[in-house]
C-alpha cells in the first residue's frame, strides 16, 4: 500500500499534483515529492548552506547553527507536525530543505545589504531567490535548468511574493494575485520554520553568552517552561536544564499547532487542495501562543539580533557584501566568465552578480573580498 494513501484527501498527493515545468516519467520506486526530496539534498546550493550564518559566523564557533543545521531541524519538526494532521510528510520536507537555498551569506543582514544594492535593478529577496536557484541556476540536467521541481514544492518555497513579482512569474505566484493559500504542507512548513529558530536561536544565543537566563526569565512564556524544569527536576543545571526546556518550548509549539490547526480543518471541512487554497489559513497556532510566541521572538529581536556584538558583524557583513557588489558593477572582468554577462543589459548584468553573491558562503564571500582589496591576497 503506498503511504499516500493514508494522506488526509485535502493533502497534497503526489500523483495528484500540478506537476512540473517540463514533464517527466514517474518513478518506479519514488513519489514525485520524494524525488524532489532527493533533487534538493543532492543540488549545490543544498550543500552550501553548511558554511552560510543563521545567527552566528560559521568560524565563531563548531556548535551554533548553521543554515544547513536549521533547514534540517524544520524538516524534522515539520514531519512530525504533518504526520500528526495526515499531511504529505515528504513535501513538507522538501519544502524544509529548499526555503532557504536562495540566502545570502551572512543571514539576514546579507539579505538587506544585497536588496539596498539592487533597487533599481528588480531588488533581491532571499525567497525568489530559492526559487530561482531550484528553477534556473543548479545544474544538474541536459534537458532544462534548474531541478525541475514539482509546482507545489515551488509554490511552498515562495513564501513571500510582491504583487508585481507575482505578475512576473506565472502560475506559481498566482495565489498572490487571486489572494487565495497554498497547500497545507507549505503552511505548516512555514510555522516550523517558525518553530524551529525561536528555541535553536535562544540555544545559540545561551552558548555566545550574549543572552542569560535572568534575561529570559522575563520572558512570561519562557520562563513558565523554565519553572515547570525546576519544579520537576530541583537542582538541575547548566546545558540539561537548557535543554529540557527548550524540549518543552518545542513541544508546547507544536502540540498546540497540532490542536488548533485540527479544530480549524475540522470547521473549514475541504475535501480537496482545492478547497484548501479557498479557505482562509488553516495551519495555525492558538491565540495565546501566538502571544507567547511574538513576545519571544522581540526578545530575541532586541536582546540577541541587535547585541552590539552581532551589529559589529552586522556592519562587517554589509560592508563586504555592498563593496563586493559595487566592484563588480563598476568592473564586471572581475567576475568568473560565467558572471560576465555580454549582452550590455546592465539589469542582466546586476542580476548575475547577486547570483554570485547570493550563491557564496560566508567565508568565501570574505576570502573573494580579501582578493579585490587585499595587496596580500591573490
Amino acid at each position: 500500500m503506498s503511504p499516500e494513501e493514508y494522506l488526509a484527501p485535502y493533502a497534497a498527493h503526489s500523483e495528484g499534483g500540478v506537476g512540473r515545468r517540463h514533464p517527466e516519467t514517474a518513478h518506479a520506486s519514488r513519489s514525485q515529492f520524494q524525488r524532489d526530496r532527493d533533487r534538493i539534498i543532492h543540488s549545490s546550493a543544498f550543500r552550501r548552506l553548511e558554511y552560510k550564518t543563521q545567527v552566528f559566523l560559521n568560524h565563531e564557533g563548531d556548535l551554533f547553527r548553521t543554515r544547513l543545521t536549521h533547514s534540517l531541524e524544520v524538516a524534522q519538526i515539520g514531519r512530525s507536525l504533518a504526520r500528526n494532521l495526515r499531511l504529505n510528510e515528504d513535501l513538507v520536507e522538501a519544502i524544509s530543505l529548499a526555503h532557504d537555498l536562495g540566502h545570502t551569506p551572512f543571514g539576514h543582514v546579507g539579505q538587506d545589504v544585497l536588496n539596498e544594492c539592487m533597487k533599481d535593478y528588480g531588488g533581491f529577496e532571499h525567497n525568489l531567490q530559492s526559487l530561482r536557484v531550484v528553477d534556473e541556476l543548479e545544474e544538474h540536467y541536459g534537458a532544462w535548468n534548474g531541478l525541475n521541481l514539482m509546482f507545489e514544492t515551488r509554490e511552498g518555497i515562495l513564501k513571500h511574493c510582491s504583487l508585481n513579482n507575482a505578475r512576473l512569474l506565472g502560475p506559481v505566484a498566482q495565489r498572490f494575485i487571486d489572494r487565495t493559500q497554498p497547500s497545507l504542507e507549505a503552511q505548516l512548513t512555514n510555522l516550523a520554520d517558525e518553530i524551529a529558530y525561536n528555541s535553536h536561536d535562544i540555544d545559540d544565543g545561551l552558548r555566545s553568552g550574549l543572552i542569560s537566563i535572568a534575561q529570559l526569565e522575563e520572558v512570561d512564556f519562557f520562563a513558565r517552561l523554565w519553572r515547570d524544569v525546576q519544579l520537576a527536576f530541583p537542582g538541575l543545571s547548566g546545558r540539561r536544564a537548557i535543554y529540557e526546556t527548550l524540549r518543552r518550548l518545542i513541544t508546547a509549539l507544536a502540540d498546540d499547532l497540532i490542536v488548533t490547526s485540527t479544530s480549524r480543518i475540522a470547521d473549514a471541512a475541504p475535501q480537496h487542495i482545492d478547497d484548501v487554497r479557498n479557505a482562509p489559513p488553516l495551519i495555525r497556532f492558538s491565540d495565546g501562543m501566538r502571544k507567547d510566541a511574538t513576545e519571544l521572538k522581540r526578545f530575541l529581536h532586541a536582546n540577541l539580533y541587535r547585541h552590539y556584538k552581532v551589529n559589529r558583524m552586522r556592519v562587517k557583513a554589509s560592508r563586504i557584501v555592498r563593496e563586493l557588489f559595487d566592484s563588480f558593477m563598476a568592473e564586471p572582468v572581475l567576475l568568473p566568465p560565467d558572471y560576465q554577462d555580454q549582452s550590455g543589459d546592465v539589469n542582466k548584468q546586476a542580476r548575475k552578480i547577486a547570483d554570485y553573491i547570493a550563491g557564496m558562503t560566508d567565508r568565501y564571500a570574505i576570502r573573494e573580498h580579501r582578493r579585490l582589496f587585499s595587496l596580500d591576497e591573490l
